[in-house]
């Protein structure tokens, strides 16, 4: 009776399950893998962010493929103060990256075709394309101590067949926090050329980058050598996943940018999801996000530095370098069992983690944990990881 598309057992893991148990039965559980900005404590302005929502025009329904202009306009804004000169005209709103997503599996692919990703990184893009009927091929992102993660280029282009469509890049990689290097780029863009792929490059993190770096490439949306679709949004730029809305920019050689505008016209067109009061509100939405992000970039850096400080007094332990993102990457090198390790953490310490192969880590010995929960809270939990690996 179903779609084939629906490939997933939604039996819960053994971890969910746990989790759920716990909860069910009132235990309170340190969770450092909160990553919703609306539960992490933070201060926001609710009046001027709810003021931005009551606006008059909100009342009327004037659809536009894109969106509205003016919503388009503070995208626009937002990326000039940037350092970024985009035109509003190259720009879809969407209801979310992951919407986003969907229209550019829609536009790029046929049922079948193939999108190279990264690993590790999120596994919301295994959904996403499944729900599209496209297949997903993995390159791989390798640490180097003194480089942090790249990708292996050899690797990414040996990935190509007939069927490839597009290469997915998430800058900064979540959860590796890793930049694109301008090197990268130019042989991506070498590569896109010599096969007709295009970039879907995932930006939500670009923000919350980490020290300065000249090799770095914080945004793609002056990319022209290659037709490149970048996606951002609300959620993380200005801390507000509730309000819905994101984009799409495109750039790239004028004849293919052009007709990939037409044609997600015709996709936008035919959901038209974008709700109008959040459309009205994106210019003070936007204006409003330095706030709340300075209290997540400061979070990071602490929770980040008390980590790193802990960790040093392992002989088995370390913090991998990251360059952006809010999440912090442990790798021990000893052979253990992550899911049996963050089973024992939550059953044991009443402490829930994000085992590496939820990532798909390409072996044992990671866990993965959110800078942006509340320092208490992460402190708390931080200790008694710390006293457990002492054990090993």
């Amino acid at each position: 009776m179903f779609s084939s598309r629906f490939i997933w057992d939604l039996t819960a893991n053994r971890l969910s399950a746990a989790l759920e148990t716990k909860r069910a039965a009132g235990i309170e559980v340190i969770d450092l893998t909160e990553s919703n900005p609306t539960h992490a404590g933070f201060d926001d302005d609710g009046k001027e962010i709810l003021a931005a929502l009551a606006q008059p025009q909100s009342l009327r329904y004037d659809p536009d493929p894109r969106g509205l202009l003016s919503a388009r306009q503070a995208v626009a804004a937002y990326y000039a103060e940037c350092g970024e000169a985009i035109r509003p005209e190259q720009i879809h709103l969407t209801a979310s990256t992951s919407e986003g997503y969907a229209y550019l599996f829609k536009l790029l692919a046929n049922p079948g075709d193939e999108v190279l990703v990264p690993h590790p990184s999120y596994p919301l893009l295994d959904f996403l394309a499944a729900l599209e009927s496209v297949h997903l091929i993995r390159y791989p992102l390798e640490y180097d101590d003194n480089a942090g993660w790249r990708i292996n280029m050899e690797a990414l282009a040996a990935s190509v067949s007939t069927k490839t469509k597009a290469i997915v890049l998430v800058n900064p990689n979540n959860p590796t926090g890793s930049f694109i290097k301008k090197t990268e780029l130019q042989e991506l863009n070498e590569l896109c050329a010599q096969h007709h792929l295009a970039l879907i490059v995932d930006e939500v993190f670009s923000d919350y980058g980490d020290g300065n770096d000249p090799q770095r490439v914080k945004s793609l949306v002056g990319n022209r050598d290659s037709l490149t679709f970048v996606l951002s949004g609300l959620s993380k730029i200005a801390g507000l996943p509730q309000m819905k809305l994101g984009w799409i920019h495109a750039s790239g050689p004028e004849t293919l940018r052009a007709e990939a505008r037409e044609r997600l016209d015709f996709i936008a067109d035919t959901y038209l999801s974008v709700g109008a009061p959040v459309q009205h509100a994106t210019a003070k939405l936007l204006a409003l996000r330095h706030s709340l992000q300075g209290q997540i970039i400061r979070r990071i850096h602490a929770n980040d530095a008390y980590l790193r400080e802990q960790c040093s007094k392992l002989s088995d332990g370390r913090v991998l370098r990251m360059e952006g993102g809010w999440y912090a990457i442990l790798e021990i090198s000893k052979k253990f069992s992550e899911e049996e390790w963050a089973l024992a953490l939550l059953e044991e310490d009443n402490v829930l983690i994000h085992p590496g192969y939820f990532f798909d880590f390409p072996r044992e010995g990671f866990m993965v944990l959110s800078l942006l929960t509340p320092p208490i809270i992460f402190q708390q939990g931080i200790s008694k990881i710390i006293s457990r690996l002492a054990k090993l």
